[in-house]
């Protein structure tokens, strides 16, 4: 068991106010090159939804979880938003805290799910002279406590539109050239994706099931994971599927960017087709899963991942979706 003395939930972070979303979308892409125009289309977006992004309220749903099942005092630290990682780093140093396990809302590896995250720790580390120590644990797309969770809300939506649905599991389109290097092995996004897929698959006792991508940004010259999902859906149009559930197996929380490209825009394509569809819930505060995390936290030391494990984008993506990076909550 590691020897901490707090917990930090750490996230992508989200605007909370209409005029937050601009501001927020900068964070997001700061030394990109992403044109304006472009991110004034994706504020369009949040504007349409409310001028908010629902997941610093799931964030503070899952941080009120933890405290009831840790013996720890537990914090959340954001990347692109308030309360900046920064921010809660130095509140710790204030609180007197030395050691803390840091927990990332990323279930798989990638560069914005694992090692942009440890990027985020050494930047705050550097703000904060004298902070606390964080140790990020590790990736959980195969720990039972998430499987458990995720099959939980995949029967909840089979029972929306019958159990003879197809399921189609969903995870954030990356490209090609990081998700080859993703991992101790290479491949780990999609190798880790696929693994989580199958055992939700094999628990609620579906024979097939497809993996599949969504929230592509990016010049379309550069190979990004497909099939997108709204085209893989025409193909199951096309070959007579009736019903289909879609699974965000990517994601750990009904944040922007699963409302968006999943209730809205797949929603919206899946009635023009005559598609049953229901979407899956993602693990949230299930009670499986806050308990995962407490187990993450009471597991040995993680080791600390290799150096050339999922290394930043070569070039920069010229490109920004209504939502979250690759795997994040």
């Amino acid at each position: 068991m590691g020897n901490y003395d707090a917990v930090v939930v750490l996230s992508f972070g989200g605007p909370e106010r209409p005029e937050d979303v601009l501001p927020f979308l900068e964070n997001v892409v700061r030394g990109r090159g992403v044109p304006r125009e472009r991110l004034l289309e994706v504020e369009a977006h949040y504007q349409a939804m409310g001028g908010a992004s629902p997941i610093n309220d799931q964030n503070r749903a899952l941080v009120a979880e933890l405290r009831e099942v840790l013996d720890l005092p537990v914090y959340w630290g954001n990347r692109n938003w308030h309360p900046f990682l920064e921010e809660t780093v130095a509140q710790m140093k204030a609180d007197g805290i030395r050691r803390a396990a840091a927990f990332a809302t990323a279930a798989t590896a990638s560069y914005s799910s694992c090692r942009q995250y440890r990027e985020d720790i050494s930047r705050a580390a550097a703000a904060v002279p004298g902070g606390p120590e964080l140790i990020k644990m590790r990736h959980f797309y195969d720990h039972p406590g998430f499987v458990a969770a995720m099959v939980d809300r995949t029967r909840a939506a089979l029972d929306e539109v019958g159990h003879d649905a197809r399921l189609v599991f969903t995870a954030h389109s990356i490209p090609v050239s990081m998700a080859s290097s993703a991992g101790p092995r290479g491949n780990g996004y999609e190798r880790q994706l696929r693994e989580s897929s199958a055992l939700v698959a094999d628990e609620v006792g579906a024979a097939e099931f497809d993996l599949v991508w969504q929230s592509r940004s990016g010049p379309p010259q550069i190979p990004w994971l497909e099939p997108d999902v709204c085209d893989h859906l025409e193909t199951l149009h096309a070959k007579g599927v009736e019903s289909v559930v879609l699974v965000p197996i990517g994601f750990v929380s009904d944040h922007m960017e699963v409302l968006y490209d999943l209730d809205v825009e797949a929603r919206t394509l899946t009635d023009e087709l005559g598609m049953r569809m229901a979407r899956a819930g993602t693990a949230g505060t299930h009670p499986r899963f806050v308990e995962m995390i407490r187990d993450l936290v009471n597991e040995p030391e993680p080791t600390s991942c290799p150096v050339a494990c999922c290394p930043a984008p070569v070039r920069p993506m010229s490109g920004v979706r209504p939502g979250v990076g690759p795997g994040e909550s």
